[in-house]
């Protein structure tokens, strides 16, 4: 639904004109469970978005109403909720709770919400539809906030009150994405540069089919496994705040000390940051070759040292390596099913569709969903005319 059906759709169900804030989702190239470890990651924006239209409620209220849930949900801003639902409305209310720790809001909304990132495919659907409202909430109060801060409210708003752990990888990259290029992002200093992504490649996304969620007890664990290294380690380098501090050669020292499942947790997020460099050079030179050995080692690790691929993630990858105009392949998010993402030569991204979708549903009986698309700029206000 583009901004103009979904201001349109708005009128019909709250009979005002409203504003149009949109937010893509994202897909990783490389760099995948080291954002919460102050790590490195390369991701790009996509062309799906998260869109919130939004006008002035005058009594104080907060209306949320989705295209594409069923529930809707109203509070007052008096009487705040406290604790998450589960639902899908948990991600607005998040932002909006954030949002008046730094700000007095002085009205209240009527929202309805579109989106067409795939939700449970690892594309980022919670960071769009965060960063989506958060400018929406703003542009209603007269707030003004810098991208990156936006960023940073939003990831609050999923650890606080979503509960879960992510790193700031997601809603960065929705906030400050950039056509044709992929984002190289310090996710502790938060420097970033832009990394022009060959115009001879296109970016492939498969949707295994196999659904997850991140707010499960899988992620947070990887998430507390990488910091019980961490822990471990400074006893030893008294220096280090995260794994993003330690080096391949000072892990091996002490590969007696940790338990085992906690030292391959380790040497995923160590390693692939190293990988993470090597491809920001290797892209933007069109070295291929080298960026498609990074990608498979960067999918060998997380399947087998991190352990979040799946066998229908592992299948994928295996069918996209098979098919010569494949450049690079690796599963994608934070893993236990969703996508894999594929750099794949522009001219043959049509038919490397094709043939992907054939060869994984004769293999596994499931039709997948596959995208081809490119990067995209980052989160903006749309113009919805009048309907």
């Amino acid at each position: 639904m583009n901004s103009k059906e979904l201001a349109h759709r708005f009128t019909e169900v709250f009979g005002d004109v409203p504003k149009v804030f949109a937010a893509p989702g994202r897909v990783n190239l490389i760099g995948e469970h080291t954002d919460y470890n102050d790590g490195l990651v390369l991701p790009c924006a996509i062309g799906f978005s998260v869109r919130v239209a939004i006008a002035p409620n005058p009594d104080c209220r907060v209306v949320l109403r989705s295209e594409d849930f069923p529930e809707n949900f109203t509070f007052s801003l008096d009487d705040f909720p406290k604790t998450k639902t589960g639902n899908w409305a948990d991600y607005p209310t998040g932002v909006l709770s954030e949002l008046r720790k730094v700000n007095s809001l002085t009205h209240g909304a009527n929202v309805l919400v579109a989106g067409e990132v795939p939700v449970g495919a690892g594309l980022s659907s919670s960071a769009a539809i965060e960063v989506a409202s958060a400018l929406a909430f703003m542009a209603v109060n007269g707030i003004g906030m810098p991208l990156p801060e936006v960023a940073k409210l939003c990831q609050r708003a999923e650890n606080l009150f979503v509960r879960a752990n992510c790193g700031i990888m997601d809603q960065f990259v929705s906030c400050m994405g950039k056509q044709g290029h992929a984002l190289f992002l310090d996710c502790r200093s938060l420097d970033f540069h832009l990394v022009p992504i060959p115009a001879s490649l296109r970016i492939v996304i498969c949707n295994t089919m196999v659904k997850h969620s991140v707010a499960a007890g899988r992620y947070n664990q990887r998430r507390a496994e990488a910091e019980e290294g961490v822990r471990i380690l400074a006893q030893h380098y008294p220096g280090i705040r995260a794994l993003r501090d330690v080096t391949i050669e000072q892990l091996k020292q002490y590969v007696q000390v940790l338990p085992p499942v906690i030292y391959r947790r380790c040497e995923h997020v160590i390693r692939e940051n190293g990988r993470v460099l090597n491809a920001s050079r290797a892209l933007p030179a069109g070295d291929l070759i080298r960026m498609g050995e990074l990608m498979q080692q960067s999918h060998e690790s997380l399947r087998d040292l991190y352990e979040v691929s799946c066998p229908e993630l592992d299948l994928m990858v295996s069918l996209a390596d098979s098919l010569p105009e494949c450049r690079g392949a690796r599963m994608t998010g934070g893993g236990f099913g969703g996508c894999t993402v594929n750099l794949v030569d522009a001219g043959q991204a049509d038919e490397f569709a094709e043939r992907i979708t054939e060869a994984y549903q004769a293999r596994t009986g499931v039709h997948p969903d596959v995208f081809v698309c490119s990067a995209a700029d980052g989160a903006r206000a749309e113009v919805a005319r009048e309907p």
